[in-house]
C-alpha cells in the first residue's frame, strides 16, 4: 500500500503545530466526544435522571387590580 504524499505533509503540519506531546490529550478529548455523542444517540447518557421531571407550580392569584375588572 502506497502512502499518498499528501497525507505525509499533513502530519508534519499537525507535528509542527501541535507537538509530539499534545497530540494524544487531543485524540483523548476526540474520543471522549465521540462516546458522549453516541451515549447520547442511544439514550444511555448519565445525565439522564430516574426522577421524574419537577412538576409546574400552580399559576399566581391575579394581581389586585385584574380581579376588580
Amino acid at each position: 500500500m502506497e502512502f499518498p504524499m499528501h497525507w505525509l505533509i499533513i502530519l508534519v503540519v499537525v507535528l509542527i503545530l501541535f507537538g509530539g506531546r499534545k497530540i494524544p490529550e487531543l485524540m483523548r478529548g476526540l474520543g471522549e466526544g465521540v462516546r458522549g455523542f453516541k451515549e447520547g444517540m442511544h439514550g444511555n447518557s448519565q445525565a439522564q435522571s430516574t426522577t421524574p421531571p419537577a412538576q409546574p407550580s400552580a399559576p399566581a392569584d391575579k394581581p389586585a387590580d385584574e380581579k376588580k375588572a
